[in-house]
């Protein structure tokens, strides 16, 4: 696949080209139910890049959460080869993997997965206290603008301060990638822009490459560069030459 360089990309800027983050070579995944196949991926071949923000767009069961649980770690391909820069993951077991997800990995789903008898500060030190280098909760809580929240609880939060819990949580390791399944799936158009807003300023400001799967169409608007998924194969790849903030965005 050829690569076309967005505007805005750093490398851009200094005449080098896009740095590999995830690399994937005829990735298939066959789920057995019931003595039925089924054929999450057949056969994908995908590059993402260090710092762009990439959303994977296409209806449900088209193969998107399939492909992001193999890329964080958290599944197996049935056949294919992925790559985390030069560590090939197909090639690791399951302690392997949970060292890959702990150091390079942050997630953020479609539920919270909050921890409700705990604090927004404790819920973000669940990550800090295993992680290598991680920064403070406070300051994680502060890149998400929650700092005036930190000693609430979930119950006390709307859904889009704790999905912003959330990434907090996700960052506060300082992953080299963001994967983000449905982060705005369960949240009204008006709150589901604040979180939008949030993993966009994560993405340039702290230079971490940000995977977003929605089936909602307009939010590819916010993109680098879009993927589109149909029947667990990409159907295409396009590039946004000019990209609109959340708040741009019509849902």
């Amino acid at each position: 696949m050829s690569i076309r360089v967005p505007r805005g990309y750093s490398w851009r800027m200094e005449g080098r080209m896009p740095e590999r983050v995830f690399r994937t070579e005829g990735l298939t995944k066959v789920y057995d139910t019931g003595g039925v196949q089924v054929h999450a991926l057949a056969g994908v071949d995908l590059e993402l890049f260090a710092g762009e923000l990439a959303v994977l767009l296409g209806p449900s069961g088209s193969g998107k959460s399939t492909l992001l649980n193999i890329l964080g770690g958290l599944d197996h391909a049935s056949d294919g080869r992925v790559w985390f820069r030069d560590l090939e993951l197909t090639g690791l077991g399951d302690r392997g993997l949970t060292r890959f997800r702990r150091d390079h990995v942050g997630f953020v789903f479609q539920f919270y997965n909050l921890v409700a008898s705990l604090s927004a500060r404790e819920n973000v030190q669940l990550v800090t206290d295993v992680s290598r280098d991680p920064m403070r909760p406070e300051e994680a809580l502060e890149q998400v603008g929650l700092a005036h929240r930190m000693d609430h609880f979930p119950a006390e939060m709307s859904g889009g301060e704790q999905q912003r819990v959330a990434i907090a949580r996700a960052i506060a390791k300082r992953p080299e990638v963001l994967l983000c399944d449905e982060p705005t799936g369960a949240l009204d158009s008006k709150t589901g822009v604040q979180v939008l807003d949030v993993l966009r300023e994560v993405n340039e400001r702290l230079g971490t490459s940000t995977v977003v799967i929605t089936h909602n169409a307009a939010i590819r608007k916010m993109a680098h560069r879009v993927v589109y998924f149909q029947d667990g194969r990409i159907k295409r790849v396009e590039v946004n030459e000019t990209r609109l903030a959340p708040a741009e965005i019509s849902w």
